[in-house]
This record gives C-alpha cells, structure tokens and sequence, in this order.
C-alpha cells in the first residue's frame, strides 16, 4: 500500500496492491521454513556432541557444542519476528509488526555473547585445573560432525535468506559457517592432545571465544544498524536516481529509506510543472512508485509528495 500526497494541490489518493502482500507473506512463510529446518539439523547436531562431551570431558568440544546449542535457539526469536511480522497493521501499530525482526536480532547478539561467556570460563577453569582427554579420535569426529551439520545449515539459510531478502537470515547463515570452521579447530585440538600438548584442548577452547567475540562484533554492528534504521547507501542512491529519470519529474530529493523487518518502506519528494492539473501530477507520482518498487530489491512500499516546481 502507499500513499501519493500532491501538496499544493490539496489532494490524496490511496492504492492498495494485493499482490505485494501475498510476496510479503510467502517471503515470511520461507523464513519460517528455513528457521524450523536449520534449527531442527542444529539442535539434533548439538544433542550428538553433547553426548560425545559427556563421554570424552573435551573442553574444546563442550565449547563448540554450546555455540552450536546457542546458534539453534537464535532460530527461535527469528521465527518468532517472522510470525508477528505476517501480521496486518493495526490502529495501534500501523505499520505492522516488522520491526519484532530487529528486536529478535538483539536477542541473537545476547545469545551469542551469553555463548561466548561460558566457552570462555569453561576453557579458563579446564586451564587452571587440567584434566585428561579421552578417546581422542571420538573428539575429531564430532568435530567433523559440527562442521558438516553448521555447513549445511548455512549453506540453506544463506539461500533462502538471499531469495527472500532477509539480511537476518544471510546473517544468521554466514554465522553458521563460521561455527562450521571452529568446529574443525576442534578436530585441531584433539590433535594437538595425540601429540603430547595436553593444554591443545583448553586453548583451542579459548581460541574459540575469541571467534565468538569477532562473530559477535559483527552482528552487534548488523543489528545497531538495523534498530538506527541504516539503509545502504547505494540503494539510496539509486532509488534517487530511478525517480529522477521518471518523465515529468523535474526533480527528486527528500528521500527516506527504513527497513521494517526484511521489508523496506520509502518516501520522497519530487517537483514537477506547476502548470500540470492534480490529476496529471498524480499520474507522474503513481509511475516512481511503480518504477522504485519494480527497481530497488525488497522496497514494496513508497509514499511520493508532489510539489510544484516554480523554478
């Protein structure tokens, strides 16, 4: 839906697109689908490892296995934006409930920073008081298991999350791939133990919560820009330009851009002939918004101001 205000003309007109609501709510559908299935291979994923810490005391492993059980419940908060997400608006909140996707994001940052905690104590405790590490070779494999599973998920989300325009999601699965490669520094651990360097395990443990901490630097950045509503730059830019080719438009400035969960909304101001009657000008407004929304990925609502340019 959008809105054209023709100011100085003393008119408004409303439209309403069917179309772009059913998109809005298939994209929210394939990122419930997408979080359910990762969360579901992340989760039996971990429920492995675990019962593997618990047979070989690997610091090393529990680390990796709580950043995996950590990277699973993140699907939780997410899911649960999508759903309110699919919501209509409301008196109350009318631009809907899109921004419970950024609020789910700060959930995420404090999943990751709890995880990064309680790998970073456990190695430091297993450091000041060593025990041994058994069955060195069921350590590597569950290493390996870590990986595979962290790589198919990213592998799925980043898909997914790219096709329905979520940066939570892509996000969400290029963090699932960096698990994947501290899961292998697992692998790397045990290792080191088989070489006669009992102090591998806890170190590759700390290794790990510096990982988690570079991880959560990022999304911490991802999602401060989201909730400052941050918006490319270059999408600005062309969104800019694709109004101002539009014939009839003289010029185009005032432009605002913000997500509202994976979704952007924008509005602008364009001049054009004061001479024109407020039909005519309305026509001119209606065709940037069908142009902005047909160019820049994700936008699916725009409200155009038509001013007359006096010049």
């Amino acid at each position: 839906m959008s809105t054209h205000h023709g100011h100085g003309h003393g008119h408004g007109h409303r439209h309403t697109s069917a179309e772009r609501l059913d998109t809005a709510l298939e994209t929210s559908r394939r990122g419930i689908r997408a979080l359910v299935l990762s969360f579901t291979a992340l989760f039996a994923t971990a429920v492995v490892q675990l019962a593997l810490v618990l047979f070989t005391g690997s610091v090393a492993l529990l680390g990796d296995t709580i950043h995996n059980f950590a990277d699973a419940l993140t699907a939780v908060p997410l899911g649960i934006a999508f759903a309110l997400g699919r919501r209509a608006a409301t008196r109350r909140h009318t631009y809907g409930l899109g921004r419970a996707e950024d609020l789910a994001g700060v959930v995420v940052v404090l999943l990751v920073a709890a995880s990064a905690v309680l790998v970073g104590w456990e190695s430091v405790q297993r450091l000041l008081d060593p025990r041994p590490v058994q069955h060195l070779w069921v350590v590597a494999v569950a290493g390996v298991v870590g990986f595979a599973g962290n790589e198919l998920v990213a592998r799925y989300r980043i898909r997914v999350g790219r096709s329905i325009g979520s940066a939570a999601l892509v996000a969400d699965g290029l963090h699932a791939r960096t698990d994947g490669f501290t899961s292998l520094a697992v692998v790397l651990g045990a290792a080191g133990v088989a070489l006669g360097f009992p102090l591998a395990d806890p170190l590759v443990g700390l290794g790990m919560t510096a990982a988690i901490l570079f991880v959560l630097r990022d999304a911490a950045r991802e999602v401060f820009d989201r909730l400052m509503d941050a918006v490319d730059p270059r999408t600005v830019d062309l969104a800019e330009h694709t109004a101002a080719q539009v014939a009839g438009v003289r010029r185009a400035d005032g432009l605002r851009m913000r997500w509202i969960g994976h979704r952007l909304r924008a509005e602008l101001a364009i001049a054009v002939d004061a001479t024109l009657t407020v039909e005519q000008a309305h026509r001119i407004a209606h065709d940037v918004e069908n142009r902005l929304v047909a160019t820049i990925p994700r936008l699916t609502a725009v409200v155009v101001h038509t001013e007359p340019d006096t010049r």
